[in-house]
């Protein structure tokens, strides 16, 4: 039986995670100190320059530190890998395997493979701390790091299976979105469950599945919690053209501009100015002046053109028709007043009203 999540359509714009600090039984600056104590002196301070573990929390590169002490870097990442190897083999290192292990089925809790920044966030509220737990995770086989690639991000993951049909799964559901096509959080997450069918249930909620989501770099969401490829244009969203084509579909009806400023403002807390705003929308052509300052989406069915050209196109569509007729047309794409209508069909040089009272173009 195929899982679904049951979405609130209430739940409103988009929201980045919220993070909560990890909390541990062990004391991540304490430990770090005794397993650094049982590296070689020499190995031991280019490790707390590599991770940004001494009062610098800056972490230096291995080129940096070899300029700064005279050797290449080739060299440094050989004291660098055997400093570490000599603390895996300590008696310490040992003997901190429960706080490993610790580790490790807190970052399964969150899904098994965590984006690396996320993941970061979430060790410690400070550079300091996160430099502590990156430390950590270099030093034990149970955690493997995975670079940024053109399709993900850097992460973290604790079982390499897993972690593998995840990235599948986000490579299949990318394939099967079309390049421009969007669709709500709740469809998209549904997507994703079904090319999940082989990761275990147990990591199956909404919040990890978003975790997983956030991996791929070619997968994202626009504020309206709306998914898609991160080429589409509704999803990049950039200026104030796309937060006010965002407003006006929110909206689901045609808005003033002065309107569509404020709800910019209300929606994405995006200072928009008024006068801006206007100029933006006569630019764009996703956007049609339907009425004084009125301005619908160009997807809904409208096409640009004053009252008149809409007459036009209506009889050129139709043929000859009564007034009442036309003024029925016009109003499915215009909010202007019946009187409006009248002035421009009456305008002889481009109407004509026939012997059975119909009108056609000149």
């Amino acid at each position: 039986m195929t899982r679904t999540l049951e979405m609130n359509p209430k739940k409103g714009l988009a929201r980045k995670e919220r993070i909560e600090p990890a909390s541990f039984s062990f004391n991540s600056a304490q430990l770090v100190k005794r397993l650094l104590a049982a590296a070689p002196e020499r190995a031991r301070e280019i490790l707390i320059r590599r991770f940004g573990l001494g009062t610098d929390q800056k972490r230096e590169t291995l080129e940096a530190i070899g300029s700064r002490s005279g050797i290449t870097r080739e060299r440094i990442r050989q004291i660098e890998s055997a400093g570490l190897e000599s603390i895996r083999n300590s008696k310490t290192f040992k003997e901190a395997r429960d706080v490993f292990d610790e580790l490790a089925q807190y970052i399964e809790k969150l899904g098994v493979v965590v984006p690396e920044e996320t993941l970061m966030r979430m060790l410690g509220k400070d550079e300091k701390t996160r430099n502590q737990f990156r430390f950590l995770l270099v030093l034990d086989s149970s955690f493997l790091r995975e670079r940024e690639t053109n399709d993900f991000l850097a992460r973290w993951h604790v079982d390499g299976m897993t972690a593998k049909k995840i990235h599948e799964a986000l490579s299949r559901l990318y394939a099967s979105l079309e390049n421009d096509e969007v669709i709500p959080e709740g469809e998209l997450l549904n997507r994703f469950l079904d090319e999940l069918k082989e990761v275990n249930d147990a990591y199956k909620d909404e919040e990890v599945l978003k975790r997983w989501l956030s991996l791929s770099k070619r997968i994202g969401s626009n504020p309206l919690s709306e998914w898609g490829r991160v080429s589409a244009p509704v999803i990049r969203v950039k200026g104030i053209r796309d937060y006010a084509y965002l407003a006006i579909k929110h909206h689901g009806s045609p808005m003033h501009f002065s309107d569509v400023a404020k709800a910019i403002g209300t929606l994405f807390s995006k200072k928009a100015h008024v006068a801006t705003t206007h100029n933006e929308l006569i630019k764009d052509p996703r956007f049609v002046l339907v009425g004084r300052g009125l301005y619908a989406l160009t997807e809904w069915g409208y096409t640009p053109g004053v009252v008149r050209e809409v007459i036009r196109e209506t009889l050129l569509a139709n043929g000859p028709l009564k007034k009442d007729e036309i003024i029925k047309h016009v109003k499915r794409t215009r909010f202007v007043k019946d009187n409006t209508i009248l002035v421009n069909l009456n305008d002889t040089r481009y109407f004509k009203r026939l012997k059975d009272g119909r009108y056609t173009t000149v």
